[in-house]
C-alpha cells in the first residue's frame, strides 16, 4: 500500500471562507497577500495534507506497536515488520518529494504544534519533523535552529537511553538522511555564530548565553554513542574476517535501527574529523570497514558517495596521491553508471551532481601531482571538464590549483565557540584558509621540483646543471625530489591507513660523496610471454573447437544409421 496524492482534491487556497483570507481587489494589496502567504508557514493545512501527516503518523505508529510485539516475543524481526517499512519508504522517498514540489517550494512544511494538533504528541511526531524540512528558502531562523537542536536531542536520548533496544525501524535512506542532515546542521550553525557581522545584539547575546547548543562536543558524543551502543566495529571486524557479525552485535546490535545508525555514524565521524582537519583521525574511524568490496552494509548510495569523497579529500591532504586518485576514479565511475537512480529526487540529484562535479576536480588536481593511468571514461570526462585547467597546473599555476581547491574541497569549520566581543570580519573564512594554506604550500614545493627533470634522463642533463647549480644546493634538491617522488600507498588490509611506500619515479638513486648512483626501477614487460601464453590459449581454445565438431559430427552419423534401420 503506498499513499497516492494524486487522487486528493488539490487544495485552493482562495477558496477558504474566512473573510481575512479574501482578496480585496485591490491588485496591490493582493499581491502583498500573496507574498506574505508565501513566506509563512501554512496556518491552514491543506487537506491532501492532513491526509498525508495522518496517514504517515498511523502507519509508524503501527510499525512500532508490531516492533513492541514483537520485542516481547524476543523477535529481532519478521515479514509484518518488513511491510510496514516497503510501506514508510514508499511514503518518504516517493510521495513526500512530489507534496513537497507541489505545497512548498518556497515556504517551510508546516511547524511542530501544527502537526502535533492534527496526530498528536510522541515519538511519531518527532520523526515526522525529521521527514518534514522545516527550513525555507533564505535560511532558517535563530529560533528554528535551536528546536532542530532539541528536536535531535529528544529523538537520540529515546533511542540511545530506552531500557532495551527502542521499538522503531526505519528504512536505512531514512537513518542515512537523519544522520546527514545532523552533521550538515552543526556544519551550518557553526558558520552562521562565526558571522557577526549582520546580527544584532540581541541575536549575538543570545548565542553567547546558549554556548553548548549545536557544540561540537554534543555532536561527537552522539555519533560515538551510536557506534557504542550498536556494537558496530566488533560487528564489522568479524564481519571482514568471514564471521558471523550476529554473534557479537549484543542486544542493540542485533536490531537493524541501531546497527545501520552505528554504521552511518562512523561514516558521520569521518565526515565531522575532515571538516575539522584532522585527517588521520577522520580515515582511522573507518578501519574496519573495507572500502574496496561491497558489503551488507553498503546499501544506500548517498553514504557512499560521501564515504569515498571524504576518504579521497583526506588522502589528497594527507599527500597519498596515488590512494586518492583510486579512491576518485571507482566512485566517479559508480556514479557514472548509477545515475539514473538519483533523478527520482530532485534534491538528492543535484546534491551528488555538485560533488561529482567536486570529485572530478579533486581528481584533477591528484593526477597533476601524481600523474598516472585511470579509466579511460573518467579520463574522458576530465579532460572535457578541465582539460586546460590542468595544462595551467601542470605550468605551475598557482591560482588555478586555489580555484579548484576552493570549489572541490569541504566547508571547513572551527571546533570552538568564537569570542563575541571581539570577531574578525571574516573570522569564518580562517578554517579555510589555514587548509588553503597548508595546500598552497605542498604544490609550490611540488612546482620547485620542476627545476629537476626525470631522473630517467639525469646523465644527459646533470653536466650542464652541476655547473649552473651549486653543489650543495644540488643535493637539497635531489633529496626533496626522492621524498617527494615516495607515497605511502595501500596494497592490501582492511584499514584505509596501512600501506606500502613506493616511488612514482621510474628510476631510483643514491648519493655516495660527490656520486650519483642511478638504478632503473621499472620493470619492464615481458611482452614475448605475454604471446606466448595467448598462442598456447589459442591452440587449446582450437582443439576444443575441433573436438566438439567431431562429437556432432559423430552423432548426427548415429542418428543417420538409426533412422536408416528404422525404415
Amino acid at each position: 500500500m503506498s499513499y497516492q496524492t494524486e487522487e486528493t482534491e488539490e487544495y485552493d487556497p482562495y477558496s477558504y471562507t474566512n473573510d481575512d483570507y479574501l482578496h480585496t481587489g485591490d491588485p496591490k494589496a493582493d499581491l502583498a497577500y500573496e507574498r506574505q502567504y508565501e513566506q509563512q508557514t501554512y496556518h491552514v493545512i491543506p487537506e491532501v495534507i492532513k491526509n498525508f501527516l495522518q496517514y504517515f503518523h498511523k502507519t509508524i505508529s503501527d510499525l512500532i506497536d508490531q516492533k513492541v510485539y514483537e520485542l516481547q516475543a524476543n523477535r529481532v524481526s519478521s515479514e509484518s515488520i518488513e511491510q510496514k517499512i516497503y510501506e514508510i519508504q514508499d511514503v518518504y522517498e516517493n510521495s513526500w518529494n512530489k507534496l513537497t514540489d507541489r505545497f512548498f517550494k518556497t515556504s517551510p512544511w508546516p511547524e511542530a504544534e501544527a502537526i502535533a494538533s492534527l496526530v498528536g504528541n510522541g515519538e511519531c511526531v518527532s520523526l515526522l519533523l525529521f521527514l518534514l524540512p522545516v527550513w525555507a528558502q533564505g535560511g532558517p531562523t535563530l529560533d528554528q535552529r535551536f528546536e532542530s537542536y532539541y528536536n535531535y536531542c529528544n529523538l537520540f536520548n529515546y533511542i540511545l537511553n530506552a531500557d532495551g533496544p527502542a521499538p522503531l525501524e526505519l528504512p536505512n535512506q531514512w537513518l542515512w538522511d537523519i544522520i546527514d542532515e545532523f552533521i550538515y546542521q552543526f556544519q551550518s550553525f557553526s558558520q552562521y555564530r562565526c558571522k557577526t557581522a549582520k546580527k544584532s545584539e540581541e541575536e549575538i547575546e543570545f548565542l553567547r548565553n546558549n554556548p553548548k547548543i549545536w557544540n561540537v562536543h554534543s555532536v561527537l558524543n552522539v555519533l560515538h554513542s551510536l557506534v557504542d551502543k550498536s556494537n558496530i566495529n566488533r560487528q564489522l571486524e568479524v564481519y571482514t574476517s568471514g564471521g558471523d557479525p550476529e554473534s557479537v552485535a549484543g542486544e542493540y546490535g542485533r536490531h537493524s535501527l541501531y546497527k545501520m545508525l552505528g554504521y552511518f555514524s562512523l561514516v558521520g565521524l569521518l565526515r565531522l574529523h575532515s571538516l575539522l582537519g584532522d585527517y588521520y583521525q577522520a580515515i582511522k574511524v573507518l578501519e574496519n570497514i573495507e572500502l574496496n568490496k561491497k558489503s551488507m552494509y553498503s546499501r544506500v548510495p548517498e553514504c557512499q558517495i560521501t564515504t569515498y569523497y571524504y576518504v579521497g579529500f583526506a588522502y589528497l591532504m594527507m599527500r597519498r596521491y596515488q590512494d586518492a586518485i583510486r579512491v576518485f576514479a571507482n566512485i566517479l565511475l559508480y556514479i557514472q553508471r548509477t545515475r539514473n537512480m538519483f533523478q527520482r529526487s530532485t534534491y538528492k540529484y543535484e546534491m551528488i551532481s555538485k560533488q561529482n562535479e567536486q570529485m572530478h576536480g579533486l581528481l584533477a588536481i591528484a593526477l597533476t601531482m601524481y600523474p598516472m593511468r585511470i579509466d579511460e571514461s573518467i579520463h574522458t570526462q576530465l579532460r572535457e571538464k578541465y582539460g586546460d585547467k590542468m595544462l595551467r597546473m601542470q605550468k605551475g599555476d598557482l591560482q588555478v590549483f586555489e580555484e579548484l581547491f576552493s570549489f572541490a574541497c569541504p566547508k571547513f569549520l572551527s571546533p570552538v565557540v568564537p569570542n563575541y566581543d571581539n570577531v574578525l570580519p571574516n573570522y569564518h573564512k580562517e578554517p579555510f584558509q589555514q587548509q588553503l594554506k597548508v595546500f598552497a604550500e605542498e604544490v609550490q614545493q611540488q612546482a620547485q621540483l620542476s627545476t629537476i627533470p626525470l631522473l630517467s634522463n639525469m646523465v644527459p642533463w646533470f653536466p650542464p646543471l652541476y655547473t649552473t647549480m651549486p653543489v650543495q644546493e644540488f643535493r637539497i634538491q635531489l633529496l626533496v625530489f626522492k621524498h617527494k617522488m615516495k607515497n605511502l600507498v595501500w596494497t592490501s588490509g582492511i584499514s584505509a591507513l596501512d600501506g606500502e611506500f613506493q616511488s612514482a619515479s621510474e628510476v631510483d638513486f643514491y648519493i655516495d660523496k660527490d656520486m650519483i648512483h642511478i638504478a632503473d626501477t621499472k620493470v619492464a614487460r615481458r611482452y614475448g610471454d605475454f604471446f606466448i601464453r595467448q598462442i598456447h590459449k589459442f591452440e587449446e581454445l582450437n582443439r576444443t573447437l575441433k573436438k566438439m565438431a567431431m562429437s556432432g559430427a559423430s552423432t548426427i552419423a548415429t542418428a543417420a544409421t538409426t533412422t536408416t534401420r528404422a525404415t
